[in-house]
């Protein structure tokens, strides 16, 4: 069996919408109510969420974007190429890894409402992450890119759109 299916069987991942694979890991039992979360929510949140995310250089996480800020944590394999686009058009290019002398950061924050994607910064290999969520998780605040609808919002982006989306 090769690493990522062992990695695969060993934490027990499914297949995630946006490609990947993942498993919730954490769930926090305190939430919070409506009406302490703002009119972008509809219902309560957990206050965090984490997960384990597997990417492999064979797909790629298209773009979305959450209500929430998302912090993802680098655990193995090789550097995750994330890309961000902000509310105003600015795209950003991170990469997440263990080679901090290289450029690399071990975890960076998407702030809630920035869109974003990311590929396996190496052929033939795998990132694998943790992502923690707050306010917590939940499938009613997750949006995929619509490849032709965001495209024609961010026109000047639209090499990496078409790259990152389905």
């Amino acid at each position: 069996m090769n690493e990522i299916s062992e990695i695969t069987k060993q934490l027990n991942l499914a297949p995630h919408p946006e490609g990947g694979f993942y498993k919730e890991t954490y769930r926090s039992e305190g939430s919070i109510d409506t009406n302490n979360l703002g009119k972008a929510y509809n219902g309560t949140r957990n206050f965090a969420t984490a997960i384990y995310f597997l990417l492999t250089s064979a797909s790629f996480s298209a773009f979305h974007r959450i209500k929430q800020d998302e912090t993802c944590h680098f655990y193995k394999g090789k550097p995750l190429k994330l890309y961000t686009i902000s509310p105003a058009g600015i795209l950003s290019e991170i990469l997440i890894g263990n080679n901090i002398t290289q450029g690399e950061v071990p975890q960076y924050t998407v702030p809630g409402g920035h869109w974003f994607a990311s590929e396996v910064a190496a052929a033939n290999d795998y990132s694998l992450v943790g992502c923690t969520v707050a306010p917590g998780f939940d499938f009613n605040d997750f949006e995929l890119a619509k490849r032709s609808e965001f495209a024609s919002l961010f026109p000047q982006h639209a090499s990496i759109i078409n790259k990152l989306t389905r």
